[in-house]
Parts: C-alpha cells; structure tokens; sequence
C-alpha cells in the first residue's frame, strides 16, 4: 500500500483529491491509478470520467455533470449523481461538488474526486478541500499533469529554455486589469488557458498591456489527445489565422485551449519539435475489422501512431456444433496419443485453453509433446498459457512456411507419428496434406467455428461507406467479405490496407484499390506499413507545401494513385 493511503474511517471515509492530466489516458500517474483501484466512488465531469473509468474497479459508483463541459461559465461545478445508492428518492440529484465529494464519502466509502489537469490549479478543488476539512473527512491530494504545461509539451512548445525566462500562467476567464498589465510588462512566456473564441481578446489585452504585436503565439485545442490542433500566429494575427483556417467562427467556440506567447512558441521552432501532430498517422481514424479479442493489440499499435482505431467485429467465434471430436483430442493430449500439435491461430489456442480449464488442466499436460504456432501472436498466446513454441516459421508465417521448417516423420526419433491440429470450420487443407506428405498422421480437428457478425450501428455503415474513415486494415479475405456483407463498401478515399496478396485479391474483387500491403502476413506488420504509407503521404504534402491532411479530408470522390509497399 502507498505510503499516502488514508484508510477510511467507518462514518466519514475518504476522499482523494486526483488530478488526470489534459485529456491522454496514459499520463495518469501511477499513485492516480493505484488510487482508482481502490475506489468505491468516482466524482468527476464526464470528460474526466472517460479518462479514469478504465482504471477503476468493477462495479463502482460514478458522479458526473449535468452540464455541458465546453460551458465557459465560471458559476461552481454542479454534479449529477449517477450512484443509486446516493440518493433517497432514487432520482438523479443536481448539487455542488464539494456536498456530493462528502455525501459520497459518508459510511466509509473511498471516493476520488477527479479533476482536469493538476488540483493544485484547479479552480474549486481548494474549496471542496476545505469543506472536507470542516466536516471532518480525511482525504488525500495526488498531482496530475497540469493543462497548461502538458498541452505545450505535446504541442512542441518549450516553455523555457537554457535562457531561463520567466513563465507566467493566467487564466483569462478570472485575470484581473492588474495582471494583464504585469504579463505584458514581462517579456518572459505566457501561458493563456482560455477559449478558442476569446483567444483574440486576450491577445489585445497583451497587446495593450505592451507585447508587440509581432510576438510569436501557437493556439492549441484538445490537447494531448488525437483531436489535438496546433495554430502559429502572432498576437496581432491570430484572430485572421483562425478565422482563415475556419475555424471561427464556429458552434465549438466555447472549448478551452491553451495559447502561449513568446518566442519560445516560434513557427521555425515548433516545426522541429512537434512530435505529437508529426506522428505517421495521428487524427486517422482507421477502421480494425476483426474479433475483439484480436484488435485489441493491433488497436494499442494503432495508438502508438496516433491513429484513433475503431473496433468493428466482422468474425464472431463460435464452438463446434459437436464437442466430441475436440474432447476426445484433449484427452488425446494427457494420454500421450500426440508428438505435435499445431496452432494456427490465436482462436485456436484460446480453445484449446478454454477445454483444459474445463477439465481442471494447465501448461503443464503440454510436457513431452512438441508444439509448433504460426504468427507472433500464436506464439505470444501460447507463452501467456505458459507454454513455449517448440516451432515457429522462420520464413512466411503460414501454413505453408511451417511446412517448410516442419520435419518430415522418422521412425528411429519419433516414438509417435500422430499431430493434433485444431483450428477453424472453414481452414484449408493445405498444412493437413503437407504433413501426410511428410509421413504423419494428422487428426484434423473442428476447435471453433468463425460465423459471421452482427451489423456495427447505422452511424458506424455510415461512416464506412460515406467515407468518414481514413483507412481499413484487412486482415484476412473473410474480414472483406464479412465487413462488406455486414455494413458495404468503404468509400473509395479510405485507405485500404491488406495483410497478403490473397486478401488484396479478395478486396479488389469486391471493387476496392489496395494502397498498402504488408510485406508480411503479420497484423503488426501491416499497422507498420499503414504507419510508412501515412509517412510517405505527410512528407509529400509538406515538401509541395500543401496542408497535411488526413484521407476522409479529401474531396469526396477524389481519385488516389495506387501504392504499396
């Protein structure tokens, strides 16, 4: 346990006060996420809410807004209690936050208060704290990553450097005469949490407090987050620069964003240090058709490029209409009948596990027999089972570059010559007839059945065949077939991705031009090359000088030139 844990008291509980960052999930520390754990009740508005729910424990109670987040009204946060157990009449109750953060708390319960950013700069969190104190609660305060340093960072704006100038933080909504006046005095940086609407008037007001016009200012909306947009300006320019990139006026006038002035926010500076609107991908929004199971790691990767993946299940994973043959193999495996058994796939070996957990069996009824496992991430399943492949392709990871490293049967060092190979209803046949070819005996066995999906929601088939999506990952000729069955035929300015020359056949008989190929059959393989496809297209956009774009910003109907790699 934290040395900072309070443990809560049977009548008054306790309360932590958590900061979670500007908006990325993965900034939360991990003080925040051992606290989370732990918690019984979370209090927080709903963006907040979005950010911390991950990590907290099953079946905890939540506290959020009733209003709208982008409100810039500086009235006290007034929170929606969404926890049954709260409330009397069983209907929702509207009170301020520092009330609900000691109602939560009362009988005992931990509660964490969650806030944007750090609470140490937030504007209520000190009176919710003091109320804490007067009534007796204890609570505890875990640092967050403030807005107004975190946005810079991924923005690629220094806020000082080896020349140590000062760094004043102002708050334009609550900023007195007397600090405008101070701030434009200085010639240190700026840094300004406002709203996208009220960015030009607190240029002015530094303006007229003695900043030149001709100050640098870099203007950044949804920070830290794949929403994120970054605008270099000048104080006397950011008005006309917002207004020609179109982005005022508008109906999201009201989202706060983070300015800096100085000249540590300069253009040419910014250029080299914009790490996060650099990524190969960032703001892509890529569309993973594969089970859940599968997208997950490929959804993390996705991530990692700063595309926003999209999750739609073409293939559902069904068991056998008839158990036996599957049961009569896994008792096969403890009895001895086996040398090998072959795993093809990630379903295969979730099966395979699932019947040895029904028959109270482990990793270990896998000693004495020789496993062999197609793909990174067979083998990786297989390891997390605790059972280390004895055989993985050294080459094509297929059944066709097994075969090529499998050895053929000897009779004088094989003591059995039978292979347990299970796998998928609608599996070829191709490694079943190279292993007879190779003299063993293959008990070609039915694990799953691959059905089908259900259709994703109306506005999901909208997005795909309006071209709301920037690309689409193939990664097996079903997954064509399925997603076009289940919700039609991406538009044609969606990159289309596919993991092998058989799937890219599938995709191009169904009317779609394949842009990137993987230059191997490995999901990971092609998020990689979608990755240098995204890169390749940044680059030449930027060397023509035209604006980095993403593909569903295209005109509709625009045709692309074919590429691969």
């Amino acid at each position: 346990m934290s040395p900072t844990t309070f443990t809560a008291g049977p009548e008054h509980g306790h309360v932590t006060f958590l900061g979670a960052g500007p908006g990325d999930p993965g900034l939360l520390t991990l003080r925040a996420v051992e606290a989370l754990a732990h918690a019984d009740v979370l209090v927080a508005e709903h963006e907040v809410l979005d950010v911390v729910r991950t990590h907290a424990r099953q079946g905890v109670s939540e506290v959020h807004t009733d209003t709208d987040p982008s409100d810039p009204g500086t009235s006290a946060p007034q929170l929606k209690v969404v926890d049954g157990a709260s409330t009397t009449s069983g209907v929702p109750a509207v009170r301020d936050a520092a009330h609900l953060v000691m109602e939560a708390a009362r009988g005992g319960r931990r509660v964490v208060r969650a806030v944007t950013g750090d609470p140490g700069l937030d504007t209520y969190a000190a009176e919710e704290m003091l109320a804490c104190a007067a009534a007796g609660v204890p609570f505890e305060v875990v640092p967050g990553i403030a807005n107004a340093v975190g946005v810079p960072a991924y923005a690629g704006v220094p806020l000082r450097d080896a020349e140590g100038a000062d760094v004043r933080f102002v708050d334009a909504r609550t900023a007195s005469g007397r600090c405008w006046t101070e701030v434009g005095a200085s010639d240190g940086t700026v840094v300004v949490s406002t709203t996208l609407d009220s960015v030009a008037a607190a240029a002015g007001e530094l303006v007229s407090a003695g900043r030149k016009p001709d100050t640098p200012m870099t203007v950044t909306i949804a920070g830290t987050t794949t929403r994120q947009r970054t605008w270099s300006a000048t104080l006397g320019t950011v008005a006309q620069t917002l207004k020609q990139a179109k982005v005022l006026p508008s109906p999201d006038g009201g989202r706060p964003v983070i300015a800096v002035v100085g000249e540590r926010s300069a253009a040419a500076r910014r250029d080299q240090l914009s790490w996060f609107e650099s990524k190969p991908l960032f703001g892509w929004k890529v569309l993973v058709p594969r089970t859940k199971e599968q997208a997950a790691s490929l959804s993390d990767q996705l991530r990692s490029y700063g595309a926003v993946p999209h999750e739609v299940p073409t293939i559902a994973v069904e068991p056998p209409r008839t158990p036996q043959q599957m049961e009569r193999a896994v008792k096969g495996l403890v009895t001895g009948r086996y040398e090998w058994i072959a795993f093809t796939s990630v379903n295969a070996v979730k099966a395979v596990r699932e019947k040895f957990e029904e028959y109270g069996l482990d990793a270990r009824a896998f000693a004495g027999i020789k496993v062999a496992a197609v793909g990174e991430q067979t083998a990786n399943a297989l390891i997390a089972f605790g059972v280390k492949p004895d055989l993985v392709p050294s080459g094509e990871q297929s059944a066709a570059g097994l075969l090529e490293d499998w050895p053929p049967y000897d009779p004088v060092f094989d003591p059995i010559d039978r292979v347990f190979l299970p796998r998928a209803d609608i599996a070829t046949e191709t490694l079943v007839a190279g292993l007879i070819e190779l003299g063993w005996e293959v008990d070609d066995v039915t694990a799953y059945r691959t059905v089908r999906a259900s259709p994703p929601p109306a506005t999901t088939r909208e997005a795909i065949k309006g071209g709301g999506f920037d690309a689409v990952l193939f990664t097996s000729s079903s997954t064509v077939r399925n997603l076009v069955g289940i919700a039609g035929k991406p538009h044609n300015v969606t990159v289309i991705a596919c993991i092998g020359p058989a799937t890219a056949k599938t995709a191009e008989e169904h009317g779609l031009r394949v842009d990137v190929m993987a230059p191997e059959p490995s999901v990971h393989k092609l998020a990689e090359a979608l990755a240098d496809f995204g890169l390749r297209r940044r680059a030449s956009a930027l060397e023509a000088g035209d604006p980095v774009t993403r593909p569903s910003e295209r005109r509709p109907g625009a045709r692309r030139r074919r590429s691969s790699t």
